[in-house]
């Protein structure tokens, strides 16, 4: 990893809902709520996370335009971050 991924993976790592997110999302393409029910994470702290892995290059919604049954999905970078979580 170079260090950009470096400090983004050390980000991620410091909080939980972050990494169970990243591992929700990693199975494919998911709406917030298969998110929030596959991570055992409340429907009202998704918005947060999923908006902090936006943030961070992570995650990207594919269809933003959309007010609801947004689809995420993980990004290379995302990715690369997932397969080295425990």
């Amino acid at each position: 990893m170079d260090d950009n991924t470096l400090k983004t993976f050390a980000y991620i790592n410091i909080s939980t809902y972050r990494i169970k997110a990243i591992k929700a999302i990693q199975a494919g393409n998911e709406t917030p709520t298969q998110i929030a029910n596959n991570s055992d994470i409340r429907l009202s702290h998704i918005s947060k996370v999923l908006k902090e892995l936006k943030d961070c290059g992570v995650a990207e919604c594919i269809n933003e335009q959309d007010r609801i049954n947004r689809i995420y999905r993980l990004t290379g970078l995302g990715h690369e971050i997932a397969d080295n979580l425990d």
